[in-house]
């Protein structure tokens, strides 16, 4: 009978074996366990209820994740592209470059777009790759890759390095009680203070690194067109 409590772990292998809907195995899979486990269905809703209100920050970036979706099912992807084609003289690495910036003046008041999911895919690698068809070229597929990780690096960058300057953020705490157990006592405000210079030079060798990057593809682009000429 023992055995009988893992039949969640058995349903969820045949579901996605038989590659069935991904939400509707998972709930199968815990009715049953809770079921077969004594449980019991008020149980269940009693965990549920209880995982939910204690990982509440989830229900946020699940909605977030759903506007996203329906955003870019109804052309958010098109009309950043097309947004960016109005800007003369915009390359990709500029795109990134601005982005981070913007990320990180944002992040010193700790307020985030989403992340790589929520605000990169859907708006800046579409600006980005759009950029690139303006000027008249088609973005080659390694081009397009080193994008994805150029935007997402400069999304890690920004927030690594300037979600420290919001005083009472996450990061300034974490930092503040690790070196309290070292023994050094610092305030939140000069550590903040003391991050300013840090975070500016991280942004300032990430965007030049990526427009760097990103110049090489571009004079690929410029001897294509003459060898076509």
């Amino acid at each position: 009978m023992e055995y009988l409590k893992l039949i969640g772990i058995l349903i969820v292998i045949v579901g996605f074996a038989l590659k069935l809907d991904s939400i509707l195995i998972i709930l199968v899979a815990a009715i049953a366990t809770a079921l077969v486990g004594g449980l019991g269905v008020e149980g269940l809703l009693e965990t549920l209820g209880s995982s939910f209100v204690a990982n509440r920050a989830m229900a946020i970036f699940i909605i977030i994740m759903l506007v996203t979706g329906t955003l870019e099912r109804n052309g958010l992807k098109d009309q950043a592209a097309k947004l960016i084609g109005h800007v003369k003289g915009a390359t990709s690495g500029l795109v990134i470059g601005a982005y981070g910036i913007m990320r990180g003046i944002f992040a010193a008041f700790n307020v985030s777009f989403g992340g790589v999911a929520g605000f990169v895919l859907p708006i800046i690698m579409p600006m980005a790759v759009g950029s690139i068809e303006a000027a008249g070229n088609k973005p080659s597929e390694e081009h397009v890759e080193e994008l994805k990780g150029m935007a997402s690096g400069m999304e890690n960058i920004a927030w690594f390095f300037c979600q420290v300057l919001f005083v009472g953020g996450g990061g300034g705490l974490l930092v503040q009680s690790t070196l309290a157990s070292l023994g050094y006592e610092v305030e939140l405000v000069d550590l903040a203070k003391a991050t300013i210079p840090v975070s500016i030079f991280a942004l300032f060798v990430g965007i030049v690194y990526y427009n760097v990057k990103d110049r090489k593809f571009q004079k690929q682009y410029k001897a294509k067109k003459k060898g076509e000429k």
